[in-house]
């Protein structure tokens, strides 16, 4: 039987990096793109350009970076962001804008406070004006999980007359029921007069945890391109995880639908997002998680070791884990280094090299192993050299029985300053101390720890909140030392409202 072909849109650089605290400087988008583009995505989408100058150049230099993705720049239904989306795609080989509009009911009263024949309207009227730049032309219904479905089937109609290839259609809210979303699919290809000119998109969010499951269901019913991030990253709860629906149409394949995915290439990518946004993947995460493969169950274990498809239905190394972590050591050199951040999806020059050579140096003298895991960790530690207020030494005396006190010394912008104080607890204290030198009213928010693997040397990572001045900043730091992580991670947060 010959399998249909689902297109892979990735949406990690733009609605993934809507998460707040996750943003990607353009370095960094593009360390991402080049991976998207071996791992086998067909359309990145890599950014909306008018919204800032950054994400203006983020798409002309992934434009640039990428070959043969076609690359994709969000607009709303704004002829002035059209025109500014042509010039960011400018250099792209494949381009294509996406535009479009609100079509609920609650979208049209509320947001656009605006009637149905008018939504309408100014649905085509983008189209037409997008296809004047480009060929490729994708419209979104937003909102259109909650939109009824005979508008729908209107608002789609009369936009692939005007033009549109692909047709988007949003569960924006994640809301739907997976035989609900079907449904709204499967009406649009009963419904639509010439629904094969276009091909129709999924983009399911996940706020009932439903979102890879209406994903599929879309495809089932006639889907044929998926909008999907890299872990499920995404506003709120997440959106469809890209390596979800790879492997269950690699499992299923009586589905008889294929995707141009290297799945092996699933976990070092998921591992360098991770990284590079400082966003933890929970232990228990379907595909990437820590524990996805991991068995602790008497019955299990003996299970897998007699064999290992009596509980484990993907083989790890199909989606690019290796049966023993890589390890490098006090004694690896800088080519070795070099290797395993090329590996992990990282390409560094020899400059930038020597300063993440220098700190796995640090870290390899207090752990035994040092893992990929890690040096993703320093790759993306490297540029707190760069940092105002630095932190130059901490010391702590904590116990049962006896009050925690830390000393603590910083330097700002070259100026060496030290204080102490009590706590409950070493973090507090050494927080305490750290805040009697700033002396600026911030609010702790929240603080995540999350070790990178198992061992009692491991290296934590931090993630806070920090409020200041009525604006939330994110920090995030990492070390073998949890209290010393915890005081980076808050320095952090403070460099950023210095710098703002």
């Amino acid at each position: 039987m010959e399998k249909d072909r689902l297109f892979i849109f990735d949406t990690t650089l733009r609605d993934g990096e809507q998460v707040p605290g996750c943003q990607l400087n353009t370095v960094e988008k593009i360390q991402v793109a080049k991976q998207l583009e071996l791992l086998g995505v067909d359309v990145i989408e890599a950014g909306f350009p008018i919204s800032s100058p950054g994400d203006f150049n983020s798409v002309v230099e992934i434009s640039k970076a990428v070959t043969w993705p076609t690359i994709c720049a969000l607009t709303r239904a704004v002829e002035k962001d059209i025109d500014v989306a042509a010039e960011s795609l400018k250099y792209a080989r494949h381009k294509r804008i996406h535009t479009g509009i609100g079509t609920s009911d609650s979208h049209i009263k509320y947001k656009f406070n605006s009637t149905r024949e008018d939504i309408l309207e100014r649905a085509v009227r983008a189209v037409k004006y997008a296809k004047r730049y480009v060929e490729d032309v994708e419209f979104y219904a937003e909102d259109a999980g909650r939109t009824d479905n005979e508008y729908l089937a209107r608002v789609v109609e009369a936009v692939i007359k005007a033009g549109a290839t692909v047709v988007n259609i949003p569960d924006t809210t994640g809301y739907d029921l997976p035989e609900e979303y079907g449904s709204k699919i499967r009406y649009l290809k009963e419904h639509v007069d010439g629904i094969d000119r276009a091909i129709i998109s999924t983009h399911c969010h996940n706020d009932l945890g439903m979102a890879t499951a209406n994903t599929l269901e879309g495809v089932i019913n006639g889907a044929r391109q998926v909008e999907v991030t890299i872990n499920g990253i995404g506003e709120r709860a997440g959106n469809t995880s890209l390596e979800e629906i790879a492997m269950i149409l690699k499992c299923h394949k009586h589905l008889g639908i294929d995707t141009n995915i290297n799945t092996t290439k699933i976990y070092p990518v998921s591992r360098m997002v991770s990284s590079l946004m400082n966003m933890p993947v929970q232990p228990n995460k379907a595909i990437v998680g820590r524990n996805a493969f991991a068995h602790s169950s008497g019955i299990h274990q003996d299970g897998v070791l007699k064999n290992a498809q009596t509980y484990e239905i993907i083989d790890p190394k199909d989606v690019g884990i290796e049966d023993n972590a890589i390890v490098l050591t006090a004694r690896s050199g800088r080519a070795a280094l070099k290797y395993r951040l090329h590996v992990n999806g990282v390409d560094v020059d020899e400059q930038r090299l020597d300063k993440i050579y220098k700190a796995f140096l640090q870290l390899a003298d207090k752990k035994k192993e040092v893992t990929d895991a890690d040096v993703l960790m320093l790759a993306g530690a490297d540029t707190a050299e760069t940092h105002a207020v630095k932190l130059d030494f901490l010391q702590v005396t904590t116990g049962k029985g006896v009050k925690s006190v830390a000393s603590i010394g910083l330097d700002i912008s070259g100026q060496k300053f030290e204080e102490c104080s009590s706590g409950n607890g070493p973090v507090d204290a050494a927080i305490k101390a750290l805040k009697r030198i700033i002396r600026k009213q911030m609010t702790l928010k929240e603080f995540t720890i999350q070790a990178i693997s198992k061992g009692s040397d491991d290296v934590g990572k931090v993630h806070m909140q920090v409020e200041y001045d009525g604006s939330v900043y994110y920090g995030f730091g990492a070390n073998t030392d949890i209290v010393t992580a915890s005081v980076e991670a808050y320095i952090d947060c403070i460099n950023k409202f210095r710098t703002r």
